[in-house]
C-alpha cells in the first residue's frame, strides 16, 4: 500500500493549501454567522476564482467539468479544504451536493442528467437529500414512514423529513420514500427527485443547531410532503432500490467527511499550538510550558496521524478493491475520526479559554456544526456494532 503522493498531486495540494490560507481564512469573518444574502456573493466570487484555476469539483468526473481525482487524491485535497469552513463549498465539493452528484451520475436517466445533474455539476443550483425523519430513529432507516404511492403515472408523496441540509434555496430534493410496505425491509424504499417548486413540497423551518438557525446553504431544514405529486419518471434508480443507492452515496461520502474532519483537526491543532506557545500565564511562563498542555498536544498529534493513515487506507482499498472490501474500514474510520475531531476541538477551545468560545476564531463554528459528526451518516454506536460484527465473523466456528 503506497501512499506516496505523485508530484502533480503534491503541487496541487501546495497551491490549494495556499489558496485556503491566503484567500479563505481572511474571508471567514465575512461569511460565518452572516445572513446567506450577505455570504453568498462573497462565496460566489471565490468560486469564480477557483473555476478560473481549474480546481472546480475535484471529486467529479472530468466529463462533468470536475477534476476527476481518485478517492485518495480527493481525500488529500479535502483535508486541505477542511481547514476552512468555506473550503468545500467554494471548491464545489460540499455535502449534500457532492453525494447527490455521485448517485445522479450513476443512476440518472439522460433526461434526469440534463435537468438535474448538469446544472448541479456546474454549481448553477444546489440540492438537498431528504432521508432522516423526526418521528423514527435515523439509525434504522428501515423504519421510514414517508410514503410514495403510485397514482396513474405519478408518485404521490406524503410524510415529513428533517435535517435536510441546505434545503433552503435548493432547486431539488432527492427524497427517500417507502413505495412498497410489504417488501423486505431493505427493498421498501425508493429515491425520487422532487423539484422544490412542486405543489405539496413545503419547507417547514430551518432547525436550530446549537442555537444557530442559519439560512441558505448553512442550514438544516424540516420538510413536509403533503400530497406532493411528481411523475414516476422522477424515480432515481430502480423502485425498491433506495437503500442500495444510498449506500453508494454514503461509502465515498464517509471518506470525504473524514478527510474534511482531519482538515478541521489540523486548523484547530495549529491554533491550539500557537496559543499555547504565546499565551503568557505568568511573568516568565507561557501556557505551553505546562505539562498537561504538552500532553494534550502530543495526544492530539498522535490521534490525527493515526486517523489520517486509517482514512487513506480505506480510500486506497475503495480505489483498488471496491467499497465492499473496505466496509469494515469505513465503519472504523467513521467513529474513530469523529472522536479525534471531538477531542482536538475541545482541547483547542480549552487552551484558548474564553477566546475559544467567542466569535473571534473559527473554533466556535467548527464545534457547533461538527459535534454532529458522531451522529450523522450513522451514529458512532451503529458503526462500532457493524465493525464488531464483521470482525467476529472471522472468528466464528
Amino acid at each position: 500500500m503506497d501512499f506516496a503522493i505523485p508530484a502533480t498531486t503534491q503541487a496541487l495540494l501546495g497551491e490549494v493549501t495556499a489558496f485556503v490560507r491566503d484567500e479563505l481564512f481572511p474571508r471567514e469573518g465575512d461569511v460565518l454567522g452572516q445572513p446567506w444574502a450577505v455570504a453568498a456573493p462573497v462565496l460566489d466570487g471565490l468560486r469564480g476564482r477557483v473555476k478560473e484555476r481549474g480546481w472546480w469539483a475535484p471529486q467529479a468526473p472530468r466529463e462533468l467539468g470536475g477534476m476527476g481525482l481518485a478517492l485518495v487524491e480527493h481525500g488529500l485535497v479535502s483535508e486541505a479544504l477542511g481547514q476552512s469552513p468555506l473550503g468545500h463549498y467554494v471548491f464545489g465539493c460540499q455535502a449534500p451536493d457532492a453525494g447527490n452528484l455521485e448517485i445522479l451520475h450513476l443512476h440518472a436517466t439522460e433526461d434526469q442528467k440534463r435537468r438535474y445533474l448538469e446544472p448541479l455539476a456546474r454549481g448553477d443550483v444546489r440540492s438537498c437529500f431528504a432521508m432522516t425523519e423526526p418521528d423514527v430513529a435515523g439509525s434504522n432507516p428501515t423504519l421510514l414512514r414517508c410514503r410514495a404511492t403510485r397514482d396513474g403515472g405519478d408518485y404521490v408523496i406524503d410524510g415529513r423529513k428533517w435535517f435536510a441540509s441546505a434545503a433552503e434555496g435548493a432547486a431539488f430534493a432527492i427524497v427517500m420514500a417507502v413505495t412498497d410496505e410489504a417488501a423486505p425491509p431493505h427493498r421498501r424504499a425508493t429515491m425520487i427527485l422532487v423539484p422544490t417548486d412542486t405543489p405539496g413540497y413545503r419547507l417547514v423551518r430551518n432547525v436550530p443547531v446549537m442555537g444557530h438557525t442559519g439560512d441558505g446553504y448553512f442550514s438544516h431544514a424540516e420538510l413536509a410532503f403533503e400530497a406532493c405529486r411528481v411523475p414516476q419518471a422522477n424515480r432515481l434508480g430502480p423502485e425498491g432500490g433506495g437503500f442500495a443507492v444510498a449506500q453508494e452515496r454514503l461509502g465515498p461520502g464517509r471518506i470525504h467527511h473524514c478527510m474534511r474532519w482531519l482538515g478541521i483537526c489540523e486548523r484547530a491543532f495549529s491554533l491550539l499550538c500557537r496559543r499555547a506557545a504565546t499565551r503568557q500565564i505568568s511573568a516568565t511562563r507561557v501556557l505551553g510550558e505546562e505539562s498537561l498542555v504538552q500532553s494534550w498536544i502530543a495526544e492530539c498529534r498522535a490521534g490525527i496521524e493515526a486517523a489520517r493513515l486509517m482514512v487513506l487506507r480505506a480510500a486506497w482499498t475503495i480505489d483498488h478493491q471496491g467499497f465492499e472490501a473496505a466496509a469494515e474500514q469505513v465503519s472504523l474510520i467513521k467513529f474513530f475520526v469523529a472522536g479525534v475531531l471531538d477531542e482536538v476541538l475541545d482541547r483547542a477551545i480549552q487552551v484558548h479559554g474564553a477566546l475559544g468560545i467567542s466569535g473571534d476564531t473559527p473554533l466556535w463554528s467548527f464545534y457547533a456544526y461538527e459535534r454532529g459528526a458522531r451522529i450523522y451518516d450513522g451514529p458512532d454506536e451503529v458503526h462500532k456494532v457493524a465493525a464488531a460484527r464483521r470482525i467476529l465473523k472471522r472468528y466464528a466456528p
